[in-house]
């Protein structure tokens, strides 16, 4: 008798909080989804908070390694933006005529730039990563004691060889990771169709 009541007063409250987690994990994806035509001000707000996070690294004279961390996060991310979703040397239908391929002249059908990672992701991943970076520099376990002109020089030297592979392959295959406004035509009259009217 003991032991059920036990039982339903431990369902009742894991329950409660399977709740309470529902409820945060509603409120959290709404609010997502209200900020996702906002992109502008979503990049400020990304902007502001990775400001705040390279001030605090700055006025505080640590967490270098974090900072450092958090930087190569961001240059992963920004390959994977301006990559295609599927990678043209690695496309099975590239040799193929009638596979999915990048178009080659302005006169082909519009097709836009898919990316490996979307926007709306890239930027989610820029603002989680900053956070996790900024909470990290709460805690001093965290400010391992390095000489940062190291670092600085080698994330440079590491985003111009990962760029210079990036444009590179860019070149090869063609292709600019911004998608242009799909072509408008203007409406040309046709002229059985102006000579009927008169």
């Amino acid at each position: 008798m003991m032991n059920e009541e036990i039982a339903s007063s431990s369902s009742t409250s894991s329950s409660g909080v399977k709740k309470i987690f529902l409820r945060l994990s509603q409120i959290y994806q709404s609010t997502l989804d209200r900020s996702t035509p906002h992109t502008k001000l979503r990049w400020i707000g990304a902007g502001i908070l990775l400001l705040l996070f390279l001030l605090r690294i700055f006025v505080y004279h640590g967490w270098y390694i974090v900072c450092y961390a958090v930087g190569i996060y961001h240059l992963n991310l920004f390959i994977a933006f301006l990559t295609p979703k599927i990678d043209p040397e690695f496309d099975p239908y590239a040799n193929d005529d009638d596979g999915p391929n990048l178009p080659m002249r302005s006169n082909e059908e519009f097709r836009p730039f898919i990316r490996r990672l979307p926007e709306f992701k890239f930027w989610l991943s820029i603002v989680k990563s900053t956070l996790i970076g900024l909470v990290c520099t709460f805690f001093d376990c965290f400010n391992v004691p390095v000489f940062w002109p190291i670092l600085v020089m080698y994330f440079i030297t590491l985003f111009c060889i990962t760029m210079k592979r990036q444009i590179k392959h860019m070149i090869k295959y063609k292709y600019l990771p911004f998608t242009r406004n799909k072509p408008r035509y203007q409406r040309v009259n046709d002229p059985q169709t102006t000579a009927n009217s008169k």
